[in-house]
């Protein structure tokens, strides 16, 4: 035991008699980084450097670079740092590098474990054998059996990791059961019960003596409290999937920790923003006797470490390229303007819309709605550029799939139309329905004729849906998505759907066809 785990388990210590078998162990903690190498935004998009150089951007793997080696240097006890899955997907670092710069960087950054997340199956399991390939750190997840996959033996699903002052913790992991139907892990990767294969890892461990056990998660934070619920053996959780802020800071949904039972669960929000910083005591036969910690924000208080960034910096020189590239050609000018997407049918709402839609048909989703606000500019005739879509759609924002009534769909439509006079970005863009607006009518009366696949919409049916997470999670006043049955916002990015579905249809024909009728 290293002096500075000695004396801060001395000093937390519930009784004398104690003092020298309590441990004290300081766990950092990412989960759902999704490839934001560089700074972002308040909205979690990619942060011009202007803005960045003048405080207003957040993270980046500079800056987590700077806050983990400060942690490590300021701790009182051993230091474990661990990930929580979804190192994958969600900016042009991933379209063009893969796995490969997250490897980089995490080991640099010396992680100890971590969980397998859905996205990180999205290149498919070569894409996470690629991966694996270059961790070196232990990748986990106990509920998939990858004996009938390629490349993935490297795989586990769970490991005891030792500290530098010898006390042995072990680490169990599990991932989302749906994976299968948000990813691309293949037909012979086979998933289980994540309550079964965790407890069966964790009474494994046990039998082996190991009496501090963290269940690292990819699953999202009900699911947690469903396992710290049904589980035995667990003495903390700390998770992933959902980008769920826990803390005191306003937005937050819950404390930090969330307690269910005497079982502590941890997670931090998502993009890089926060890094999560736990300090756990344990007692002598490995019970926890006292937790604390916070998420910490990574602002511009927080300095990038200068070899981090230059190597961001080297690595984002061929984006540019992709940026300039050719993904298809339309046949004239897609109209996208403020003026035209923010109060009708407009052919960029068509084209998202449709894209959208053409992407999730297959999962039994019916109809797509998106917010005119979100598109930016329109597109010229002739060649267009991934440069080109994604000023169209610039926000990073992802696809998500739900279900909702009809009647929490027509609110959904009224709330669309209820600010036409203002110009707002609200205005519901579709695809697989149609509805007519009476814009003199009084707000929440104006949608009327409202068809879903040809047939009148059902105020009682169960309709699935696919529109963007800003969008599902009560952006531009779409609350009534808030709470929808089988929410799932952690899908491809839109602008990517949206370039592969002009791929696809190129030569592309812009077009309205009366989908949404103005009265």
């Amino acid at each position: 035991m290293s002096r500075s785990l000695m004396v801060s388990a001395a000093a937390l210590a519930i009784g004398a008699g104690a003092a020298q078998a309590d441990v004290t162990l300081t766990i950092l903690h990412t989960n759902d980084f999704h490839d934001r190498f560089e700074p972002i935004s308040a909205y979690d998009s990619t942060c011009a450097p202007e803005d960045n150089e003048a405080g207003e951007c957040f993270g980046g793997i500079a800056r987590l670079v700077t806050a983990i080696d400060a942690a490590r240097e300021g701790a009182q006890s051993d230091v474990l740092l661990l990930d929580a899955g979804d190192m994958f997907q969600g900016s042009l670092f991933f379209t063009e590098y893969g796995g490969e710069i997250a490897a980089e960087f995490m080991n640099r950054l010396g992680y100890d474990a971590m969980a397998v997340g859905n996205h990180e199956f999205d290149n498919g399991p070569e894409g996470l054998g690629e991966f694996l390939d270059l961790a070196e750190f232990p990748v986990l997840s106990a509920n998939i059996d990858v004996s009938g996959a390629q490349g993935l033996g490297d795989l586990r699903k769970s490991v005891v990791l030792e500290t530098e002052g010898g006390t042995q913790v072990g680490v169990v992991s599990v991932l989302a059961e749906d994976t299968p139907e948000t990813s691309s892990p293949g037909d012979n990767v086979i998933f289980s019960s994540t309550v079964d294969a965790a407890q069966a890892e964790i009474d494994a461990l046990t039998e082996r003596g190991i009496d501090k056990i963290v269940l690292l998660t990819h699953v999202g934070l009900p699911e947690d409290r469903r396992l710290a619920e049904e589980l035995t053996g667990v003495d903390l959780v700390i998770g992933g999937h959902s980008h769920t802020l826990l803390g005191d800071m306003e937005g937050a949904a819950g404390p930090y920790p969330v307690m269910v039972g005497d079982v502590p669960i941890f997670t931090a929000y998502a993009y890089g923003k926060y890094l999560g910083e736990i300090e756990v005591t344990f007692d002598d036969v490995g019970t926890v006797t006292e937790v604390s910690g916070a998420p910490r924000l990574l602002d511009s208080s927080v300095s990038e470490d200068e070899e981090a960034k230059a190597r961001v910096a080297e690595l984002a020189e061929p984006l540019e390229e992709l940026r300039q590239e050719v993904v298809a050609e339309s046949t004239e000018a897609i109209e996208g303007s403020r003026e035209a997407c923010r109060a009708g049918e407009c052919q960029m709402g068509n084209l998202v819309a449709d894209a959208m839609l053409a992407r999730v048909a297959d999962q039994g989703i019916e109809v797509a709605i998106t917010n005119g606000g979100g598109l930016r500019a329109s597109i010229d005739e002739g060649e267009v550029t991934m440069g080109e879509v994604l000023t169209v759609l610039p926000f990073q924002n992802t696809l998500s799939t739900f279900r909702v009534t009809g009647a929490a769909l027509k609110e959904a439509l009224e709330n669309g139309v209820s600010q036409i006079e203002e110009g707002a970005g609200r205005f519901p863009q579709v695809a697989g329905m149609s509805f007519a607006v009476d814009a003199s009518a009084e707000v929440g009366s104006r949608v009327s004729d409202v068809m879903i696949g040809g047939e009148p919409l059902e105020e009682d049916k169960f309709y699935g849906v696919v529109s963007n997470n800003y969008v599902r999670n009560g952006g531009d006043g779409y609350a009534m998505f808030v709470d929808a049955r089988d929410a799932y916002d952690f899908g491809p990015d839109l602008a990517d759907v949206t370039a592969e579905y002009l791929a696809d249809e190129t030569p592309y024909e812009p077009y309205t066809d009366g989908r949404i009728t103005m009265q």
